[in-house]
Order: structure tokens, then sequence, then C-alpha cells
């Protein structure tokens, strides 16, 4: 349903894909409810996610293909229902040169988006493959400690492929840091692994 006549609010299945690589940019999404996962695919099948956009925050793909002009270079798929909103490019542009307030929470929410791009880059570049998964779990665990996470999705969490973090959960689960079982796994020992 319309908001006004330049934005488009709606709600959209888990699973859903808002863009894929190669895409033009439709306009500026603005996540109400839910969860984004932006991510990339090399051609040899192995993914990594690069960010998650929710209420919020804004999406780096979209921002840069609006700025300058260019098309999509990774693919945004919505991991739970969302409510979203479309801001297209005409009206963005307009929007962030007429309203303060907008273009500086725009800023400032881009700059922070580029700080955890930076800690990705860093984190795959330099930081140990246990470490990454510890930070994973860590983040994508709910209340009650489960990751429902299969090994091919927290491989794609960190940069790496299914047999390594396989075999980094098998050892986590041997050092009673973790609970595996069929499609998820339990944390049972967050400030342990927390300690990696």
């Amino acid at each position: 349903m319309a908001t006004d006549s330049t934005r488009m609010s709606t709600r959209l299945p888990a699973g859903t894909v808002l863009y894929r690589a190669g895409d033009e940019c439709r306009g500026f999404v603005t996540v109400h409810e839910g969860t984004i996962r932006v991510g990339l695919t090399a051609p040899n099948g192995r993914e990594i996610v690069l960010y998650r956009v929710g209420p919020g925050q804004v999406c780096l793909q979209t921002f840069n293909c609006l700025v300058n002009g260019t098309r999509y270079s990774a693919e945004a798929v919505a991991e739970g229902e969302i409510a979203i909103e479309v801001t297209p490019p005409g009206a963005f542009q307009a929007r962030l040169a007429e309203d303060a307030a907008f273009r500086d929470r725009l800023f400032a929410s881009v700059a922070a988006r580029f700080a955890e791009l930076e800690r990705l880059v860093e984190d795959v570049a330099l930081v140990g493959i246990e470490s990454r998964l510890a930070r994973a779990l860590l983040r994508l665990m709910g209340e009650d400690g489960v990751v429902t996470a299969t090994h091919e999705a927290l491989a794609s969490e960190i940069g790496s492929v299914r047999e390594v973090v396989s075999r980094h959960l098998s050892t986590l689960a041997r050092d009673g840091l973790v609970e595996l079982a069929r499609g998820h796994l339990r944390v049972i020992a967050a400030e342990r692994l927390a300690a990696l």
C-alpha cells in the first residue's frame, strides 16, 4: 500500500530476493520490520554474508547504486517476513538534497555500516576461523542459546567452506562449548565461546 505518492510500503515473505547482482536499483529501501541479508556468491559457489539490514540501517549496496548510478553487485534476501518501504530514485535524490535531518541520519548510518564492513574484511583477512565462528555463533544465537543455521549457512557467515566449519564445530562440541543437532546447535558455554 502506498504511504504517499513517492513511497510504497509492502510486506514480503521470508526468502524473497530483493535484488541480485546486475539488477538496477528500483529505489531506497527502508526496513520497518525484519532483516535483509546481503551477500556475495563467487563463481565457484562459495558465499559470504556481507551484512544484514534491519530497521534503522542502510544497505550500502543500494546507497552506492543510488548515489553512483551503478547496478547491484551482490544479492539481498529477506531472512524472515519483512515490512519495507521503497522510495524511488528521484524521490530519494530530492529528499537527500532537501531534508537535512534525513541526510544526517543516512550518512551516520552509512558510516556505521562501512565500519562493520571494514571489520568483516579484517576478520576474513586477519582473524582465524575459530574466532570468526565463535563470533558468528554468539551473534546468531537466540535467547535460549539456539543457533538455527546449517553448517553451510555458518560458512557463508564467516567466509569459509562447510567442511572447515563442520570440523571446527566438532571441536567446539568436544570441548563442551556447543551441542550439535541436525539443522541447529545450542551454545552451552557462551562465556568460553566469547573468550575465543
